[in-house]
């Protein structure tokens, strides 16, 4: 009796801990390693093939948010953001019934919330955004308590930290301020790099490809890390070439860091066939590219781009661009159609179609700034600084193009090393440009800001930054504002 007795509390509380339902099988992790790569049918079918074969594995209510979550990074359709946002709550409600003695349960219910949130934030929903990240940043706090050891953790905990602690002022950074939510971008990208570091070695190794997806977008786009496409290469090294998300990532942190002419080989080799999912970004990506190194089928890869999209994001952008290739052509007449079409169509959810409008409200583009500004773009340094110096500050008869001219003048100088005279370029722009609404003058202060502290002269650096941040009124404030700040905490 004794002995019964005994085997019914250990099948009792076997039972109990196997509650925990995350059975992260062979069919499981080629679906996540399929959705990561945009094979999303693939993915569809052993999700599908999964659920009918053991239906209580929760790790395909993961699976399910991450399919949702990169169909929407392939489409930005609102239509398909609003169809499927629903889909949340009950996939969280399930998740909330799982055993809290397992680590997956807390990481699969915050990473839900933060994909969700990364959705809502690209079309405006601040408000909803706020509370997810709220309720993700507790839920893998609380993990990081009790499963120390438990890396996939450090993924999302880096990406709302560098997110956070880059926002600048607004809705949702109101919304986190009432939760005392603060983020940290030295501590979140110090996370996002050690973890992608420790992957390949590790129990959780399926998780790489993701980790560097957000590592380097974030090196590129927030921390503005001088290294980081050296260290994207690093990074995909170690990536599957039938993967359309290496493609992307190498491509994209080409492009934004002043590779144009290596964006154009990544996009043009990248993987391609009925098996992956369609993603019409990497032809307006392809577009940029080719535009930034003036090259002349740029427009044919913005037409492709406007006849497969069906999402709402960066519509009014590629009309600019095409504006813009008019006015390179001096054709005035083709330039103020598609002005007008950058005006009236496409919205403005994206920071990028914002500015759009902005550039826009300002005069037409002197072409010789232009040229040197797509080309300083595309990495041509030399180039840029060629045809800036075929005409002087003089030739300009505007505010706007002489505060211009001599800001770019500073930026190719930054890229070429040649410290003072973009330190004498930029204190011309801001000279030039204090007092209007351009941001040629506020975003000067903060590139001389940044020249000093690379020097480590601190006052000098501490005083341009806080000249950045005195600057109201201008475009781009709130994403200048924010990068001085971040400076001068880094000075401390």
């Amino acid at each position: 009796m004794a002995k019964y007795f005994s085997f019914l509390v250990l099948f009792i509380l076997t039972g109990t801990v196997a509650r925990a339902n995350f059975d992260i099988n062979a069919n499981c992790t080629q679906a996540y390693k399929n959705i990561l790569s945009f094979k999303l049918k693939a993915a569809r079918e052993l999700i599908d093939g999964e659920k009918a074969a053991h239906p209580q594995n929760s790790f395909t209510l993961l699976l399910d948010n991450y399919y949702d979550y990169f169909w929407m990074l392939s489409t930005e359709s609102k239509a398909d953001y609003d169809r499927l946002k629903g889909n949340k709550s009950a996939r969280l409600d399930k998740l909330d019934d799982e055993d809290e003695a397992s680590p997956w349960r807390n990481f699969a219910l915050a990473q839900v919330h933060l994909q969700w949130a990364l959705l809502n934030s690209r079309f405006n929903d601040n408000t909803t955004a706020g509370f997810a990240i709220n309720k993700a940043y507790r839920l893998l706090n609380e993990n990081n308590k009790k499963f120390s050891t438990f890396l996939p953790d450090d993924i999302p905990l880096g990406v709302i930290n560098v997110a956070l602690g880059a926002l600048p002022d607004g809705t949702l950074k109101s919304v986190l301020n009432v939760f005392g939510i603060k983020g940290n971008i030295s501590n979140g990208i110090n996370l996002l790099q050690n973890v992608t570091a420790h992957l390949p070695q590790s129990n959780y190794a399926m998780f790489y490809d993701e980790a560097v997806f957000y590592t380097t977008y974030l090196q590129t786009d927030v921390v503005n890390d001088v290294q980081a496409y050296t260290k994207m290469l690093q990074y995909t090294s170690r990536m599957d070439n039938a993967s359309l998300l290496k493609s992307y990532i190498q491509g994209y942190v080409a492009l934004r860091t002043g590779h144009s002419a290596d964006a154009i080989k990544y996009f043009g080799k990248r993987a391609d066939g009925p098996e992956y999912q369609s993603y019409p970004y990497l032809d307006y990506l392809t577009a940029l590219a080719k535009m930034n190194i003036l090259d002349e089928t740029a427009n044919n890869y913005f037409n492709k781009f406007l006849q497969t999209n069906k999402g709402v994001n960066f519509i009014k952008d590629t009309y600019l661009h095409l504006a813009w290739n008019a006015l390179l052509n001096r054709n005035l007449k083709r330039y103020e159609a598609f002005a007008q079409l950058a005006k009236t169509k496409g919205y403005t959810y994206n920071e990028k179609d914002k500015r759009a409008l902005t550039e826009l409200a300002d005069p037409p583009y002197h072409p010789n700034l232009l040229r040197a500004r797509l080309c300083f773009d595309g990495g041509l340094y030399e180039k840029a600084l060629t045809l800036l110096k075929e005409k002087g500050a003089e030739n300009y008869p505007t505010v706007h193009d002489k505060a211009e001219y001599y800001y770019r003048l500073g930026r190719v100088y930054d890229a070429l090393q040649r410290d003072s005279n973009a330190l004498n370029s930029y204190q011309q722009a801001i000279n030039i440009g204090k007092g209007t609404s351009f941001y040629f003058a506020p975003m000067s202060a903060l590139k001389a800001g940044n020249i000093y502290e690379q020097r480590k002269d601190v006052a000098n650096a501490t005083n341009y930054y806080n000249m950045a941040i005195g600057f109201k009124s201008h475009q781009q404030e709130n994403s200048i504002e924010q990068k001085a700040k971040e400076g001068l905490k880094r000075l401390k």
